[in-house]
């Protein structure tokens, strides 16, 4: 995936309100821009880390600039939650995601489960196939890429849709998107999370599929291409 226009770079000042972010940008200008991240951003939002931004051209929005990536001294991490299932239609497209090659017909965002929409659907004349994508920017001290970083009961709805989704005879399929590259193996965050990280390992046992991959980033693009080992509680 390829950004529709060269980042503007800046600094970060502070992260708040969950959606705001204060960045001086190189130019010394000071903007608001809106931060497309519900989490705790752990381990990503510290200030003075160098950070890109995109800018819009609508009228109608109240902050001009979306925060993109950010820089920690180590690699460029993406932090817009909105991309994860962009970039992941895209590798299952490309052939990246060679686990999900073979099926005929790709869709997004289809009903399923109580009040849910898959992010994923694919489907072939032998097989439908349910596809959860989750963004992961969570590198912790032991190096591991974590998910997630603050509790989800809506994460956790969705690994138990999944499951229902295989007793009635389908292919599902968790998939962590991580948007770094400096950390090891992926796991549970159990100790932010432990009834997810519980929730995981039973949907697995139950015939749910996990998948982990990790993107290249770079301030041009993002590409979900390297598979990740996984390791659960």
């Amino acid at each position: 995936m390829k950004f529709d226009q060269a980042l503007i770079p800046g600094i970060l000042l502070k992260r708040y309100k969950r959606f705001m972010a204060d960045i001086k940008l190189d130019d010394g200008n000071f903007v608001t821009a809106h931060c497309p991240n519900s989490g705790s951003m752990k381990t990503c939002k510290e200030p003075g880390w160098k950070v890109l931004l995109s800018e819009s051209t609508n009228p109608k929005r109240k902050l001009k600039y979306t925060w993109e990536l950010v820089h920690n001294g180590k690699c460029w991490i993406g932090i817009n939650t909105h991309l994860a299932n962009r970039l992941t239609v895209e590798a299952i497209q490309k052939g990246w995601i060679p686990e999900l090659n073979g099926y005929t017909k790709l869709e997004t965002e289809k009903k399923y489960g109580q009040n849910s929409r898959i992010d994923i659907l694919l489907s072939s004349e032998q097989q439908t196939c349910y596809v959860e994508v989750k963004n992961v920017t969570l590198v912790e001290d032991d190096g591991y890429y974590m998910f997630p970083d603050s509790v989800t009961s809506r994460g956790l709805k969705h690994l138990h849709e999944l499951a229902e989704m295989v007793r009635q005879g389908h292919r599902a399929v968790m998939l962590y998107a991580i948007q770094r590259a400096d950390g090891n193996e992926f796991r549970p965050a159990t100790h932010i999370d432990p009834e997810y990280a519980k929730a995981l390992k039973e949907v697995q046992n139950q015939g749910v599929e996990i998948l982990a991959y990790r993107a290249d980033i770079n301030p041009e693009s993002i590409e979900l291409k390297h598979p990740q080992e996984y390791i659960l509680d």
